[in-house]
């Protein structure tokens, strides 16, 4: 039914159903099809993708990574470590103003770290900046930061959505970021209907000379697949961030529509809950692993990418391949299923219906081990309920998911071995992990990685599938729409409509 469904909604019905967004809309305003809604606007209560990328445009960083990766100055103009690691230091650009007209200062910078690091805010990636151990502000537009103890991945995470910087008279004054965000970034906040839509205007005080070059950015918040593609056909949609593989051909075949093909930073991965027997079993873990055809869910459900073998997207300087460990052997799984005494135990595959890739690659997989005698069934959630019940409450079996890139391995790493949302303990890994944290040296970092990677990769707290292709989908007349590099959120700064 989902299949015709798709090919069934006729452009002029479509075109009723979006006019509301179609009449609203003047020049220079882009409309982005967004698969959810956030879970909150506020950049350091969330660790949700999706939230990064919306807000994305109204924050900003004291550095940023650029089109290549590398971090680069951003409302921070330089920035210098002692060679000790333990003291950095941050000079800041004096031509910045909020949205609320209060001047950006060193003020500010301490105020959002502090709110950061603060217990009572509840950060997901307060342990990101532990080990700050005092700021000193000896001007306005200088920022000095003491550490505990030397800590590499502090400017990857400075760089992310999470070290927005927020302005300090709000913090004080215990303003609702979540529903009304306040930053220096490119475009102001407007309205949030939740289910419906969130609107942007620009910023023109913003201090990037020129930029942005869009007046307004509406995302519209179609959970849908086929009528994001329908939108995006009839132009009612300006751009996707994924593109069905299915949808391609009559995508492709629009001479209004321009479809991008990259190589993505995701991990993908089936996880599984390490604290709930049987998945506390090595043996059963391993035989979902040799269950699996991974080199087909990505075809199949991802458009291709590159097969993976442990948590890290294949593309990562860290990256080590053990893809020898669990190659595809259904009889192998059912031999060790019957070793493990499964039987005829019911297990359950969770995943956000708002990511129709995820569902295909969990359909697949429901397949595949169904053909090795496991009994698995689908379930369904909105992303809300994913982020709280399945990643926050660890209320699942299996779930498929993507897990974006970080610019620091130690983004992906930190918390596994210690449980994070799988569940799995391993004293090991977890010290080793930590110790990277301290050390500046590639090679030596690279060395504790491998290690950890390595147990990781023969314990199978997941089922690692790789790293996919992404099909961006935007109309003709887009040009420069940009998304950052190994974060994967939505850079509109350079995008223009001609």
């Amino acid at each position: 039914m989902r299949r015709v469904l798709k090919h069934c909604i006729l452009p002029g019905l479509f075109a009723c159903i979006f006019a509301g967004v179609l009449f609203a809309q003047g020049p220079g305003t882009l409309v982005f099809g967004l698969s959810g809604n956030p879970d909150t606007l506020d950049p350091q209560k969330t660790a949700g993708t999706l939230t990064f990328q919306v807000v994305k445009s109204f924050y900003d960083t004291l550095v940023e990574p650029d089109q290549s990766g590398k971090i680069v100055p951003a409302l921070a103009e330089s920035w210098s470590v002692s060679p000790d690691g333990l003291t950095w230091t941050f000079r800041l650009r004096r031509d910045v103003v909020f949205h609320n007209g209060q001047q950006f200062t060193s003020k500010d910078v301490k105020a959002t770290l502090d709110r950061i690091v603060d217990e009572k805010t509840a950060s997901p990636k307060r342990s990101e900046f532990s080990a700050i151990k005092e700021i000193r502000t000896p001007d306005a537009y200088t920022v000095v930061l003491s550490l505990s103890q030397p800590y590499a991945p502090l400017l990857a995470s400075l760089a992310s959505g999470w070290g927005a910087i927020l302005p300090s008279d709000l913090i004080a004054s215990g303003h609702n970021f979540a529903a009304e965000p306040v930053g220096t970034g490119p475009f102001k906040f407007e309205k949030w209907i939740r289910d419906s839509r969130i609107s942007m205007t620009r910023n023109d005080k913003y201090w990037i000379k020129g930029l942005p070059k869009l007046a307004k950015v509406e995302f519209q918040i179609v959970p849908e697949r086929a009528v994001q593609v329908q939108g995006l056909g009839v132009g009612s949609i300006d751009a996707l961030e994924f593109v069905d593989p299915d949808d391609l051909p009559i995508l492709q075949s629009n001479p209004k529509v321009t479809i991008k093909k990259e190589l993505t930073s995701l991990i993908m991965v089936m996880a599984m809950n390490c604290s709930r027997e049987p998945l506390n079993d090595l043996r059963v873990r391993q035989a979902v692993n040799y269950a699996i055809d991974k080199q087909v869910v990505l075809d199949v459900a991802y458009g291709g990418g590159k097969i993976g073998s442990t948590f890290l997207d294949t593309g990562n300087a860290y990256y080590t391949d053990f893809s020898n460990l669990y190659p595809y052997n259904p009889e192998k799984a059912k031999q060790l299923l019957k070793d493990a005494g499964v039987g005829n135990r019911e297990f359950t595959i969770t995943v956000p219906q708002n990511y129709p890739l995820h569902v295909k690659a969990a359909e697949l997989m429901q397949q595949m081990l169904a053909k090795v005698g496991m009994n698995v069934k689908l379930q369904l959630v909105d992303w809300s309920t994913w982020l709280s019940s399945v990643y926050s409450g660890g209320n699942y079996d299996f779930t498929v998911i993507g897990h974006t890139g970080k610019l620091d391995p130690d983004g992906t790493l930190a918390g596994y071995g210690a449980g994070r949302y799988v569940k799995w303990y391993n004293a090991t890994v977890d010290a080793k992990i930590k110790e990277a944290t301290t050390i500046s040296d590639f090679a030596a970092r690279k060395k504790l990685y491998t290690d950890a990677l390595e147990i990781m990769a023969n314990e199978v707290p997941f089922v690692y599938i790789g790293t996919s292709y992404r099909y961006v989908g935007t109309r003709s007349n887009v040009f420069d729409f940009r998304m950052t590099p190994n974060l994967d959120t939505f850079d509109f700064r350079w995008t223009e409509m001609r």
